[in-house]
């Protein structure tokens, strides 16, 4: 692990929280959009006989939760390396 310069901190941090920002976005987006106000839409769509609103509601931004946080930690993997902070364990 190496020692970073005050603006190789600063960007590393600034692309961690870009990405952690989107990827709330897109969690907000699934829970709270899919779940809740467009619950109606997708309650049209049925998937093994059950309504789509009411799977996102229930499971589905659960799921795609669980998805995010391994997106993020291969993300995370891949900045570290770029930064040469990553353990060499």
């Amino acid at each position: 692990m190496s020692k970073l310069t005050e603006e190789q901190a600063a960007a590393y941090w600034k692309r961690n929280l870009a990405l952690m920002i989107k990827l709330l976005v897109i969690w907000f987006v699934v829970s709270y959009g899919c779940g809740i106000l467009l619950v109606d839409v997708l309650n049209q769509i049925q998937i093994g006989g059950y309504k789509l609103g009411f799977w996102f509601a229930q499971q589905g931004s659960i799921y795609v939760f669980v998805a995010l946080i391994f997106y993020y930690t291969r993300r995370m993997a891949a900045l570290d390396r770029e930064f040469n902070v990553h353990d060499d364990e």
